[in-house]
């Protein structure tokens, strides 16, 4: 399956990206690169990609298999490698509401890593991982 996005530029360090939905997101080039960092990055939406594609992964997973998970929620942290500048590491933590098992919980990590943005980027970019009950 594949998706249509376009995007344009609309000022020297931003662009407006348009979903084939009709959604819209705008970019800004962060403070370190010569913008003004009043949004996200491009590199920004690559490391919340990850987090957000590994919790749709498992909430999904939890509630085809009918697990009692109450929501799911991410902080990522991206770091910058020094010249050239590329994303060097995402460092993520999940935490898991609701009063599933061990075993469950297990399952739903493991469901979380089969995310196609952490199987694309895990190759290329450090991925550091926790995953805690909440």
């Amino acid at each position: 399956m594949a998706v249509t996005i376009n995007g344009r530029s609309t000022g020297r360090t931003t662009v407006e990206l348009v979903h084939e939905s009709g959604a819209t997101i705008r970019t800004t080039a962060p403070k370190d690169n010569g913008g003004d960092g009043s949004g996200f990055s491009p590199t920004d939406l690559c490391a919340a990609s990850l987090g957000a594609c590994a919790v749709t992964i498992m909430s999904m997973f939890a509630a085809d298999k009918g697990m009692p998970v109450d929501g799911i929620e991410f902080e990522v942290i991206k770091e910058m490698s020094p010249p050239p500048r590329k994303i060097a590491r995402l460092t993520v933590a999940f935490r898991i509401r609701g009063s599933c098992s061990d075993a469950d919980f297990r399952k739903i990590m493991a469901a979380g890593k089969t995310c196609p943005v952490r199987l694309t980027l895990g190759d290329v970019v450090e991925i550091v991982e926790s995953y805690e009950r909440a």
